[in-house]
């Protein structure tokens, strides 16, 4: 490591030095991958190395960053989890430093390997050393490491540094991804096996920002309702999701909800997903007892014989899947139109939200298809990190993983700006955590704009500054240059119209067309109700619902 990184200069606090020091290879914006090299005292560990380039990690090596010190760009690497996001550079990274130490969970050394698919598994299979949870180990003088467990994924973990000067003690906590809620196949972070810790510096993941998301419950309840109307109106269902995570909680959702269970009905899974899947049968006894127990008695995942029927897709079975309504999990990278191919469907899309999935490449002439997109978050919202903050009361919170609006929403929060030294570095940024130290914070950026009011005959006007529009949300937000409006509470609240649902509402009016419903209720908008004299009123409706105030419009009519 180049001394330039560790010798910027310091602001005028009193204090000569600083234990502690955290520079941001990667935070992920713009997918870049998490990696984050920590400075306690005279050693460096590095956190997570999400990096596809690691070449940042290698400039200054020609020789010893320090006196004494080793060339390797840390003297170890600890790992959260196996998310691609966090390890895709692990691999190269023992390629250029095979004496470099990484370490991690027991589950996360088992499921690392299936970031490289291309490698031989004996290969990597020994590319970190498994820690145990709950355990502190001393891993140099004075240097302690303890890990717990986070929730999100199996085998992700909490990191707990702590060093020891004649002084004082000096703690990190690095969280990774956390998720606070349980899931199907993870129980969530506890908060009572971090309060007390007396923690110098939190670095945590700000993800959704200030976001406030439903319990996890109703979110997994919506979407297999979802899944369930859809099935019932004869749709074929296409999941795409990441290989590890996302797609078996959708798995074991479908094995579990009173929706399916026992249901005549097939669940294809395919590609990575599937080879995920396999990960997790050999991970069984790390699994909530809830899950143990559920093994006990029928497959996990692969089970032909009772229903629903989950089965492995071949390649060679793509094009035939979908004459009949089924349900087919896969790759979130794979070609859609693999699937939809003509003469099966009407298949039904669904992404999970915050994700770029392609499906332009789907032929709408000869395919019917429907794409929508559902919450089943896997990181905790805002309230959830902001509940985490307050638990733990660290000097300093230093926010990563997010859209650099998502943590500018986050570190603007009065709550924690008039409690905690809060930072949110870009890459290559050197975050110096004073602690004890007099400290100004900086003013929060301006998240706040006003506008201007115009009521006439027929229409009322809002102008906004053109600031609001250099923000990158803007140009989601003014994709169609159409919006909806509704109230909440004494409040109105904005929302954009993006293409997908101008295009899913064009096709839901095409197909409700001849039937007396709310798709083609006249006093239905943006799949709202806006009868006064309707029991649905101000409610969001389904197109095929339907209710005694209803009003055909005009084609159309109910998509103004």
């Amino acid at each position: 490591m180049s001394d330039r990184y560790w010798a910027s200069s310091r602001v005028e606090t009193g204090e000569v030095s600083s234990e502690l020091e955290c520079l941001a290879y990667g935070v992920n914006h713009h997918d870049e991958g998490v990696c984050l090299l920590v400075r306690m005292g005279p050693y460096r560990i590095l956190l997570d190395c999400g990096l596809a380039d690691i070449s940042p990690l290698m400039k200054g090596l020609t020789k010893p960053a320090r006196r004494g010190s080793s060339p390797l760009p840390a003297d170890f690497v600890l790992v959260s989890h196996a998310h691609s996001d966090h390890a895709r550079g692990l691999l190269a990274l023992h390629k250029a430093f095979p004496l470099l130490p990484m370490y991690a969970s027991e589950v996360t050394c088992k499921l690392l390997p299936l970031n490289w698919p291309d490698q031989s598994r004996q290969d990597i299979s020994q590319l970190c050393q498994a820690l145990p949870l709950r355990s502190p180990l001393l891993m140099k003088d004075n240097l302690m490491v303890e890990l717990f467990p986070a929730g999100h994924l199996p085998g992700a973990v909490a990191i707990l540094l702590s060093y020891t000067t004649p002084a004082r003690t000096y703690k990190l906590l690095y969280t990774g991804d956390f998720f606070l809620s349980n899931s199907r196949l993870v129980e969530g972070l506890r908060l009572e096996e971090l309060r007390g810790l007396e923690l110098d510096a939190l670095i945590v993941e700000g993800t959704y920002g200030t976001s406030r998301h439903p319990h996890r419950r109703n979110q997994e309840n919506q979407l297999a309702e979802r899944i369930n109307r859809a099935i019932a109106e004869r749709y074929c269902v296409l999941l795409p999701t990441p290989a590890l995570g996302l797609g078996q909680e959708l798995l074991m959702l479908l094995r579990s909800h009173h929706h399916f269970t026992g249901r005549d009905l097939d669940i294809w899974v395919d590609g990575s997903v599937a080879v995920g899947c396999d990960a997790y049968l050999e991970l069984l006894p790390h699994f909530p007892p809830s899950v143990q127990n559920f093994a006990r008695h029928q497959p996990l995942f692969w089970d032909e014989r009772i229903r629903p029927r989950v089965r492995r897709l071949q390649p060679q079975q793509r094009a035939a899947v979908g004459k009949s309504p089924c349900i087919v999990l896969t790759d979130l990278k794979l070609e859609l139109s693999q699937y939809c191919q003509p003469h099966t469907g009407p298949w039904l899309i669904l992404v999970p939200e915050k994700t770029d999935v392609k499906v332009n490449n789907l032929d709408l002439r000869t395919v019917s298809t429907t794409v929508e997109s559902y919450l089943l978050a896997q990181h905790s919202d805002g309230p959830g990190t902001t509940q985490l903050i307050h638990n733990l009361r660290p000097q300093h919170v230093i926010f990563v993983h997010g859209s650099p609006t998502y943590l500018a929403d986050l570190t603007s929060l009065d709550e924690l700006q008039n409690r905690y030294h809060v930072h949110s570095p870009e890459a290559g940024v050197l975050v110096e955590i004073s602690i004890g130290d007099k400290f100004l914070q900086p003013p929060a950026p301006e998240v706040n704009y006003e506008g201007e009011l115009t009521e006439l005959e027929t229409v009322v006007t809002i102008t906004l500054p053109d600031a609001i529009a250099a923000d990158p949300r803007w140009r989601q937000f003014a994709d169609t240059g159409l919006i909806e409006a509704r109230w909440q509470g004494e409040e109105l609240v904005l929302r954009g119209l993006s293409q997908r649902e101008l295009l899913n509402q064009s096709s839901d009016r095409f197909i409700w067309s001849d039937m007396d419903c709310c798709g083609t209720c006249k006093h239905q908008r943006g799949q709202r109700c806006w009868n006064p004299a309707s029991p649905l009123y101000n409610f969001k409706v389904t197109l095929d619902g339907y209710c005694p105030a209803f009003e055909r419009g005009n084609e159309g009519a109910g998509d103004r």
